[in-house]
C-alpha cells in the first residue's frame, strides 16, 4: 500500500508542476473499457503458480481473461506529449478438474482458481500528429504500480495423496513492472472515442506457508501478471 501511495503522489507532482508550466495545458479524463489476457503458459515466468497448477489440474489459463474498467486522467506537454495517472480494474475466476484423482463415488475433484489485479499506473506519450488532427495516434509508456490477489478455493487431494480437503489458499500483495501502450483516438467537439492496446509486465511472491504449486529453482512460489489489455476509450477534455 505505500508504494501505491507514493507512485501516486510522485505522479501527482510530477503532472501538476508540468500542468502549472504550461498555461494553456488542456486535461482529459478518460474512461476505458476492456479485457485483460494474461500471457500464455509458453511465456509465462519461471515458477509460475498457474503453469505449475497445470500439471496436475485440468484448466486453461486462457480462461481468466476477463473485463476491466479503469479511469485515467491526462495533462498536454505541448502539442506532441501527455502525462497521465490512472487505475484500472481486473477480477477472473476459472473452474479447475484434478487430473489424476476424483471423489470415492466418482465425482471430480474441483477447485476455484481466482486472481485479482488492481493497478495504478503513471505514464507519457507521444503523440506524432500532436493533439488538432481528426486522428490522434500515440505510443507511451510508464510504470505500474499493482495491487494482487490470487486464491485457490475448492476440493483439493492432501499431501498424502489420499485424503480430500476442502480449503482456500490465498496470496496478496504489490508488484511494481513496466507498461508500454498505444493507441488511437479520434475527438468528436470536447468528446473523444478511441482504441488502445496496453502490454504490462510484472510477479507477485507468493506465501511459502500456503503450499502453493510453482517456484522451482526460486525461494517461492510467483504468480506472473503480466498481460495485454485492450480498452475503448472515452475521452472528456475540460
Amino acid at each position: 500500500m505505500r508504494r501505491l501511495i507514493t507512485a501516486g503522489l510522485v505522479a501527482l507532482a510530477v503532472v501538476g508542476v508540468v500542468g502549472g508550466r504550461t498555461a494553456a495545458a488542456q486535461q482529459q479524463l478518460v474512461i476505458s473499457l476492456g479485457g485483460f489476457s494474461p500471457r500464455a503458459e509458453d511465456a509465462r515466468s519461471t515458477g509460475d503458480v498457474l503453469v505449475g497448477n497445470r500439471k496436475f489440474l485440468d484448466f486453461n489459463i486462457t480462461d481468466l481473461s476477463g473485463p476491466t474498467i479503469g479511469g485515467e486522467w491526462l495533462v498536454n506537454l505541448g502539442d506532441n506529449f501527455e502525462a497521465g495517472f490512472g487505475a484500472s480494474f481486473y477480477q477472473r475466476a476459472t473452474l479447475s478438474e484434478d487430473r489424476f484423482s476424483t471423489f470415492s463415488t466418482g465425482a471430480p475433484i474441483l477447485a476455484d482458481l481466482k486472481l485479482r489485479v488492481v493497478p495504478l499506473t503513471a505514464t507519457m506519450r507521444f503523440l506524432p500528429m500532436g493533439h488538432h488532427g481528426p486522428i490522434q495516434p500515440y505510443i507511451g509508456g510508464g510504470v505500474s504500480v499493482m495491487s494482487w490477489r490470487y486464491s485457490e478455493t475448492g476440493d483439493f487431494v492432501a499431501s498424502d495423496g489420499k485424503s480430500i480437503i476442502n480449503d482456500s489458499f490465498i496470496g496478496s500483495g504489490t508488484a511494481t513492472g513496466p507498461v508500454i501502450l498505444g493507441g488511437v483516438r479520434v475527438p468528436v467537439g470536447s468528446w473523444g472515442v478511441g482504441g488502445e492496446l496496453r502490454y504490462q509486465k510484472a510477479v507477485g511472491n507468493l506465501p511459502l506457508n500456503q503450499g502453493f504449486a510453482g517456484g522451482v529453482g526460486l525461494p517461492n512460489p510467483i504468480i506472473d501478471l503480466g498481460g495485454l489489455t485492450y480498452n475503448f476509450t472515452i475521452n472528456i477534455r475540460f
